[in-house]
């Protein structure tokens, strides 16, 4: 998996494309595509797990801290591969051509 289809999977979960079908990931869905681009971006969970009362900081930090180890390579395919399943399942052929293109 290419670092430009990642940067462009990136893009269109932060950037829902206009005139396409809506993409509305659940809350596992959306922790899945955080931990794999921390693992990218930053590598292995460097931080301390947050506070007992961040419940939201806690379930981010431990979905991350769940890659941990995971290679770059294997997460950015991790990413990718989830997304265009995403989107496969709402017919958003447009979106899955476009990460396709990136090389």
């Amino acid at each position: 998996m290419s670092q430009a289809q990642f940067e462009v999977a990136v893009d269109i979960v932060k950037n829902p494309r206009a005139g396409r079908p809506t993409m509305k990931p659940s809350q596992d869905q959306q922790l899945f595509f955080y931990k794999h681009f921390k693992q990218v971006t930053v590598g292995d969970v460097n931080t301390s797990r947050p506070g007992f009362t961040d419940f939201r900081g806690k379930a981010m930090w431990d979905a991350w801290s769940g890659v941990k180890g995971m290679s770059k390579e294997d997460a950015r395919k991790a990413y990718v591969d989830q997304l265009k399943q995403l989107l496969e399942s709402i017919g958003d052929t447009e979106s899955i051509a476009e990460v396709d293109a990136a090389q």
